[in-house]
This record gives structure tokens, sequence and C-alpha cells, in this order.
């Protein structure tokens, strides 16, 4: 019944770190590997993850105090972006999870509770939400949380000069927004504070996507009494924001090497009681280089990529822990432009890459079973879905997806008109004119290189030319500086999505969601994603159905294609008391304990 929740922040990043911190953010994609031949497909590699224990026990006394070790595997620097309201990358987020600014805990149904800093009730009648805070909680620097706290945030989303990614059609949901936006109201009219511990917000619609924080409920305080005298526009250079943060978490800010470290020390002021351990340093690992590290005891924990399973399963100093990840990796194709003025997606009929059959038959030619098999030893499945199994009600376990099979592949083609006229091998456009698809994808571990090859490979097999966008793998920041920008030699690009505790999709692929990559939109695809979000969705069978409608949707427009389900593997350094990752009973950090004075090597 505990875990902190953020809203459905969209952010991207290469892994969800803690489980104690419980990052509802975007993950970065792909890891892949290979050669240009085919990988063999051996049982002998693939792990039982249904083995892979959620909890370990080490046995020993608690020693007092004591530096917490984690490892941040990535292969770059983090921005250093400290404030929920600004960032867009989960890199900066998971950092950011130790300290966080997170109001809410959900449950093991990813619904809010009434365990955290604030409460949420909800009057449906009236379309209204009333957000109170529980208790005397204080910021890090030991001022008083207050209501201008919790209407702060929406003030900085909502502003004109806000140039982040969190103004969308979700928030807009909210009374007056788009009048504040648009510089109309020097206020947003449907927030309102009721006393110095409450706040009442009005919205358009109340769907059962609120008490996920969707409906355009957002998760965090800010602390206005630090951020107040800083304009809107300068936040994100701000000291207040890049150099010394002022939270609610477990943890406050010590000291940051800019994309390298950052060591924090317990929060005398958190609301659940200071931490046992007395300080924690969170710093950068690459991911070829992890295995060596946790072997070496440079770290108390790290979350391993599934492509370095093979380097930590057999150290003796580290206990490895498993559960299924909210999250899915994708291959999506760029269908449009994102209006910032507007602040919605245009779509192009005459993109490149729109022609369905065109997109399906590149998806049926991806082997990704075997890529799964042989790189990822069984921690990563095919994904069938836009929505993860986790989400029990929402996910439609029936849907088939997109399954290796050339031939399928092969009859799409020659049916939308991309023939090899000239006999080479490599089919022309349906004018007989080259064709060349561009493909974006991120360089990471080891393995990244091959992987993208094997596919490339699995696309010249059916007579599609696929280049690699600025002729290699593209390292994470500029991948998706790149993406969002919708840089014109992007036709198609490989990435994944942490969905957070909302399964709602709306953040994602709403006409408004400037996390919409692909930039497709349509009126049934709207209708689609109003009815997951809609009054009548309180039912529950109504909103289950829409889901299944959205998903089915989705997968037969192509525009996003579903690749992997993932399963985090966790390696626990055997200094650490115990550990619990479960979503609903796991450890928070708070209450993490060491037996010993250094990790164990």
């Amino acid at each position: 019944m505990r875990k902190e929740w953020s809203i459905l922040s969209v952010m991207l990043a290469f892994l969800l770190l803690l489980a104690a911190c419980n990052r509802t953010d975007k993950e970065q994609a792909n890891e892949p590997e290979g050669s240009n031949d085919k990988p063999a497909q051996t049982e002998d590699n693939k792990i039982d993850t249904s083995l892979l224990p959620t909890e370990v026990i080490n046995e020993g006394e608690a020693i007092q105090g004591g530096t917490l070790h984690v490892g941040l595997v990535s292969d770059s620097p983090f921005k250093g972006i400290f404030l929920a309201e600004l960032s867009a990358d989960a890199t900066d987020s998971s950092i950011t999870g130790y300290a966080s600014n997170g109001l809410f805990e959900v449950d093991g149904d990813f619904l809010i509770t009434d365990e955290g800093i604030a409460k949420l009730e909800v009057d449906t009648d009236n379309k209204k939400a009333t957000i109170t805070i529980q208790s005397d909680v204080k910021w890090s620097d030991g001022t008083p949380l207050t209501a201008e706290d919790l209407i702060y945030p929406y003030e900085i989303i909502g502003h004109p000069d806000y140039e982040g990614v969190r103004y969308d059609d979700n928030f807009k949901n909210i009374v007056g927004a788009e009048e504040y936006h648009d510089g109309k109201a020097t206020t947003i009219s449907g927030i309102k504070k009721i006393d110095d511990k409450t706040i009442e917000i009005s919205l358009k619609k109340v769907s059962p996507a609120i008490y996920s924080g969707g409906d355009g409920l957002w998760g965090y305080a800010a602390p206005k009494h630090q951020l107040k005298s800083i304009a809107i526009k300068d936040l994100i250079s701000s000291d207040a924001v890049r150099k010394n943060p002022i939270t609610l978490g477990p943890f406050k800010f010590e000291q940051i090497v800019n994309g390298e470290s950052v060591q924090f020390v317990a929060n005398e002021h958190y609301f659940k009681g200071k931490p046992k351990i007395e300080k924690l340093i969170v710093q950068v690992v690459s991911t070829s280089t992890v295995g060596e590290a946790l072997k070496a005891g440079r770290f108390d924990i790290a979350s391993v990529p599934a492509t370095q399973y093979d380097t930590i399963k057999n150290l003796s100093n580290i206990s490895i822990l498993g559960r299924p990840e909210l999250s899915y990796s994708y291959l999506g194709f760029k269908l449009g432009k994102y209006d910032q003025e507007k602040g919605e997606n245009i779509y192009d009929e005459n993109a490149k890459m729109n022609d369905i059959q065109l997109r399906q038959a590149i998806a049926y030619a991806m082997d990704i079973e075997t890529v799964t098999d042989r790189f990822y030893q069984g921690l990563r499945v095919r994904a069938n879905s836009l929505i993860p199994p986790a989400f029990k009600t929402y996910y439609d376990g029936a849907l088939e997806g997109y399954h290796y099979d050339t031939e399928k592949a092969k009859e799409l083609l020659d049916a939308a008109g991309y023939k090899d006229i000239d006999g080479d091998g490599i089919r022309e456009d349906k004018e007989g004119n080259k064709f060349t698809i561009r493909l974006a994808a991120m360089s990471g571990s080891d393995t990244d290189e091959a992987i993208v090859e094997y596919y490339r490979q699995n696309w010249k097999e059916v007579g599609l030319d696929v280049q690699l966008t600025t002729g290699r793998l593209i390292e994470f920041n500029n991948f998706y500086d790149k993406v969002q920008a919708d840089d014109p030699e992007i036709d198609m690009y490989m990435a994944a999505w942490s969905t957070g505790t909302n399964p709602s999709p709306a953040g994602l692929y709403s006409k408004g969601a400037a996390f919409n990559f692909s930039r497709y939109v349509s009126d049934d695809l709207t209708k689609l994603l109003n009815d997951i979000d809609s009054e009548e969705a309180l039912d529950a069978t109504y909103r289950a159905k829409a889901f299944r409608s959205w998903q089915e949707y989705m997968s037969d427009k192509a525009m996003i294609i579903p690749m992997y389900f993932r399963t985090s593997t966790i390696a626990i350094n055997k200094r650490i008391k115990s550990y619990n990752i479960d979503r609903e009973t796991g450890t928070e950090i708070q209450d993490l304990e060491l037996i010993a004075d250094a990790p164990i090597k």
C-alpha cells in the first residue's frame, strides 16, 4: 500500500533505478547488438524469470548510518534538471527520486491511496478534485509545505513562457488552464486555495484516470518560496533547479558533479522520518563496465540491462532481484510534425512512411523472438500491445501483434506497390524510384549495434534498404533531441516508454501530447483516447472495452510497433540487510539498512 506516485510523466530514460523510488517515468529504448549472421536460438541462454526473487535478506547486525552507493547505468551523462515540471528525462528523474516532491502513493492496482503526503478526494458529480496535505510536512530546508506549493506547479506548467512538455491535452482539462496559458488570464480560474493545506481543482471532465493521476492532476509540489522570484523562462537554468534544489523526499541534495554523480544526505525533515542511512551517492556507470564495477564492490545497487545479465549472474557478492517493468520498447514511424506554437501534433498524409501496409511489412520482417532469446536471455519477450501486462484489467493478451513472418511482409510490400524493378534485391518506391528508409537508434551497451544490424538484415531480406540516421547509432541525449525535433533525416526510430502507474495512453498519443513522437493524429484515435478517459469509463467494464478497442486500433494502424516487454534485473550487494522490490510491499528507501561499512567485494 506504499509506493510513491508521480503523474504520467513521460520521461525519456535508460532504466528504472530503485523499487523504493518507484519512478513512473518514460524510459529509453533498445539495447541491441549482433552480426549479420542470424543469432542461434538457444534455450540455454534463457532465464526463467519466474525464479528471480523480489526480495533478499542478508544476515548481520545493522550498522549506524553509512553511505549507500548506487550505480546509475547509462552511457550518457545526466542533464541535471531536478524539477519535475521541467524534466523530460528519466535519468534525471531517477536521481531526483531520492529527494522526490511526490505527493501521492499508490496501491498494488496503481490507484492513489491516502498514505502519501497528500490525499485526494474526487467529487464526480461536480467535477472537482480536492487535494489536502495530511500533516505538518516540511521542505528539506525546514520551511512548511503549504497549499501555495501545491498550486505553483500548475502555474509553472500553464504559464505562457513555459516551454516544457507537461502542458498537454490532460492539463487542458483543468478549468481555466487554456486561458491562463494563452495570456488571457493571470491565474488558473479552476484552481482555488481552500486553506493553508487544501486546494480544489475544477475539471472539465472526471474519468477513472484521475484515480491514477490523470485528467490533468499533477503529482508534485514545488517550493514556491525558493522559485517564485525566478522567471519561468529562466527556471531551467537556475541554481534552484541545477545546483541546490529544495525537496520533500527522504534525502536532500548535498553535492552535484554535473553529468557524473550526485551526493545526498538524509533529510531530517522527511515526513516518514529521517532515513537510517546517512548518505547516498548516485554515480553514472556505463553498461559495458557495470558488471566489473559490481564485482569490485563499487556499488550497493544497480539496475542492470538485460544484455549485461551474463556479466553479473555468477557474482558471489550480489543478489539479483527481478520483476516485470511497466514499460515497452517500440519502433515508431515519423508521420508529421509538432507545432510548438499551437501545442499540437500535425499529421501529414503525404509523409514518406504513411502507408499502413509498408509499416506492417516492416513489423512482420523483424525477428524479435530470436533477438529476445539470444541477446536478452528471456528478460525481454516480444510485445503484442502498447499496454504492459502488469495492467491486468486493460492489457489485451489475445492481441496477436506482429510476429516474424517474412512471407507476409513480402506480400504486403508487393500489394502496396514497393517492388524490385531493377533486380538488385532492393525494392523501389511506388513510382519506381530508389527507396531508402532512415532509422534512428540509440547507442548504449556493447550489443546495441549488433541487434540493430540484425534488424537491418531482416529488412534487407524482404527487399528494404534501411540506413542509419547519421550513419551510426546516436548518443541518448542527442537521439531524443532529434526525435522530439522531428529531424527530417528520421523516417523511423527505436525507443521505449515507461508508462508509470497511470495506464492511460493520452499523454503519449493524443493530438496535444508533445511525446506523440510519431505525430499521428486522427478523429478515430482522439475518440478512442477520449473513451478511455471519459465519464462513461467510470464503469470498469466500459473502460476495459475502451482500452481493448484502442489497442486493436493502434495495432492495425501500425504507427507504433511494440517490440519488447521487459523484466528488471536489480543487483543488490550483500551488505544491504534486506531489500524488497514488490510494487505494493517493497522496501522504502528510508528504512534501508547496511550491515558493513563498505560494499562487499
